[in-house]
């Protein structure tokens, strides 16, 4: 269960070693210890540095499923094994595919299988999530899209649009949830300091992940249904969405 302070006692990572996904079980381990499930990709070579690295961090137990974002046969089991492990608490959505801009637009293979990934296994996951959560009468789901795919740009449309779609899943997710007591964040942040970033040039506004994750927490606490991180970016993007047309096509973007 989530205490009264919205400290949960069991969190579950769908992108274990996402870096994002683990500075926000950083932060909550912060507060208390709790156990942590992680769906790993099968054979992940940082899998075992993950697991030392959360016990050190103060969890009080840590568990490894396999996960494979695309393997959507699989993921009703998945589901399953992680409940049967304990109640969850509070649920990350934290994998996705970046990929090179300029490529995913020419290759067809490339562009299905960031599809995938970033939306479709989302999808996948969240109704399992969501009906497992209605069913106990609450929990926490954290969904990370990003900025990019609340303004589809020229510059990584294919990657924008894929989060596009986990956004609208995710935020509707929980308007459906709602009257049955789970909630659902969703949180656009802007760029990170992530390996996944690490070859782009870093734009005004960026974060570290230990900002991000801090944020995060506290919006969940808070019962917030959507953020920005950083804050300022909500108005950034509305900015951006009321330039005319041919002036944002002007924009390095």
């Amino acid at each position: 269960m989530i205490d009264a302070t919205g400290n949960p006692q069991t969190v579950l990572l769908l992108g274990g070693t996402s870096e994002i996904g683990l500075a926000i079980v950083s932060e909550y381990l912060a507060k208390q210890p709790l156990r942590v499930v992680l769906g790993m990709q099968p054979g992940d070579e940082l899998a075992g540095a993950t697991v030392e690295a959360l016990k050190a961090a103060g969890a009080s137990e840590v568990d490894v499923l396999d996960f494979d974002a695309v393997d959507f046969d699989s993921h009703p089991g998945v589901i399953e094994a992680a409940w049967r492990i304990a109640d969850i608490d509070v649920a990350i959505v934290a994998f996705g595919l970046l990929g090179d801009p300029e490529q995913l637009w020419q290759d067809q293979a490339k562009a299905v299988q960031a599809a995938q990934v970033n939306y479709t296994g989302a999808v996948s996951v969240g109704v399992l999530l969501g009906q497992r959560m209605k069913a106990q009468g609450y929990g926490q789901i954290i969904a990370m899209s990003t900025v990019a795919g609340e303004l589809v740009r020229r510059s990584n449309f294919v990657y924008g649009s894929t989060k596009a779609g986990l956004d609208g899943f995710y935020r509707l997710l929980g308007e459906a949830l709602a009257p049955f007591g789970p909630k659902v964040l969703v949180v656009r942040p802007g760029q990170v300091r992530t390996r996944m970033s690490a070859h782009v040039k870093e734009a005004p506004l960026t974060v570290d992940k230990e900002e991000l994750a801090a944020q995060v927490v506290d919006a969940a606490r808070k019962g917030l249904k959507l953020i920005w991180v950083p804050a300022p970016f909500r108005f950034v993007m509305i900015a951006l969405k009321h330039l005319p047309g041919p002036i944002f096509r002007l924009l390095p973007l």
